[in-house]
């Protein structure tokens, strides 16, 4: 079987490039860079083509799928970056504490368990 030959994916890792494909293309990258980037994600995920012989199989996860969204959604962060910095600032500010306070509260919890033991 030559390089780069299809034939051995089943029908979903088709349908699964072909839509990585497409959501590439419309973020601008070439169609070949695109084909390519498709179908090193579905490899990625899935173990490549089916191949013969028990036990062979490889379970699939939707990492490199989940890996390349926004966070937050489509338009992510665009509503933080209309706030004024002050507010911006403040609330940074506030979530730090917030950090703070609760590893504060883990590593005392976490002593006195020791000290039981």
């Amino acid at each position: 079987m030559p390089r780069g030959d299809k034939s051995s994916y089943s029908n979903k890792q088709k349908r699964k490039a072909e839509h990585i494909e497409e959501g590439y293309e419309k973020r601008g990258v070439k169609k070949k860079e695109a084909e390519r980037r498709a179908w090193a994600t579905v490899n990625r995920e899935s173990g490549g083509g089916k191949k013969s012989g028990s036990g062979r199989g490889r379970k699939t996860t939707k990492v490199s799928s989940k890996r390349g969204g926004r966070i937050g959604g489509p338009r992510g962060g665009k509503a933080a970056a209309r706030r004024p910095a002050a507010a911006r600032s403040r609330s940074a500010k506030k979530a730090a504490a917030t950090r703070k306070r609760v590893a504060t509260k883990r590593s005392t919890t976490a002593k006195k368990a020791a000290r039981r033991r």
